[in-house]
């Protein structure tokens, strides 16, 4: 799922909720979008409304509680990604400044383009839209992923009558190795630009080629991930559990060997890229 934010950046309402449903009506061409917003207005926030819109898609309503999330209900912006990752194949978050996606700005002069994310385009309102052009960098962006919506791509395959195993892995960040280490407090990841998504495609083609296997995905997210959040997943369906095992086993130990991803761990005490220090 892509994600992109419209954030406000001095327009009003009707220009911001104009550029909104240009935006929304285009994405829905192309695949089903879900919409959260976010209103720092909602006080007490109890509640998350979940309504359906244009198409079947779905709104999240967050309300405040200090951390874009709706008091009550423990649901912030990530978790409703999370939720509309399984269905969905965009999404568009309206009014959270700080979102970690590609986002539009409407109406200021785009002095604040670093406030969060790669700002796509600074517009005054939907006429300035180049939708096309918006579309294309959206779907050159990193898609939002979770282990659900990988379980799901795959029980997609035409091959899943023949299926009778889904295996998966989840790699994560650990706060520390051993008693003693410093705790870390998140990793960074890069990649190398043209030929990390390439390996990945050709890894993922590779493992999907051997006898008894129907269809692999591999992810692995880049940007920081913060201590205890996921960063890697392999799902694989396969006729038998002995060929799901053994192809998730290969597809994470083959994903850190081939692929190139450069990793910077960041603890209490120090910083450094794990390649150097190695």
């Amino acid at each position: 799922m892509h994600v992109l934010g419209v954030r406000d950046a001095g327009a009003d309402g009707d220009a911001l909720e104009a550029v909104v449903d240009r935006v929304v009506d285009r994405l829905s061409e192309r695949g089903r979008v879900g919409v959260v917003r976010y209103d720092a207005t909602i006080a007490d926030g109890t509640q998350v409304r979940e309504s359906a819109t244009r198409g079947g898609d779905v709104t999240y309503d967050l309300g405040v509680d200090g951390d874009w999330t709706a008091s009550g209900t423990g649901m912030g912006v990530r978790d409703a990604l999370d939720r509309l990752a399984t269905d969905c194949e965009y999404a568009v978050v309206v009014g959270v400044p700080s979102l970690q996606y590609p986002s539009i700005l409407v109406g200021g002069d785009g002095s604040d383009r670093e406030a969060a994310g790669e700002v796509l385009a600074t517009v005054e309102g939907p006429a300035g839209l180049d939708l096309a052009a918006l579309v294309d960098d959206l779907e050159a962006a990193e898609p939002h992923r979770t282990l659900e919506s990988l379980v799901a791509r795959v029980k997609a395959s035409p091959a899943a009558d023949r299926a009778g195993a889904i295996a998966t892995f989840t790699g994560r960040v650990r706060a520390k190795d051993s008693a003693d280490d410093a705790r870390t407090q998140y990793l960074e990841f890069e990649k190398y630009e043209g030929v990390a998504d390439e390996r990945l495609a050709a890894l993922e083609a590779d493992l999907e080629s051997r006898d008894g296997v129907f269809a692999v995905e591999l992810y692995h997210r880049t940007g920081i991930v913060e201590n205890g959040e996921d960063i890697v997943f392999v799902v694989v369906l396969a006729g038998h559990r002995g060929e799901a095992f053994r192809t998730v086993e290969d597809g994470i130990n083959r994903l850190k060997d081939e692929v190139p991803l450069f990793k910077k761990e960041v603890t209490v005490e120090d910083e450094f890229w794990v390649h150097e220090r190695s």
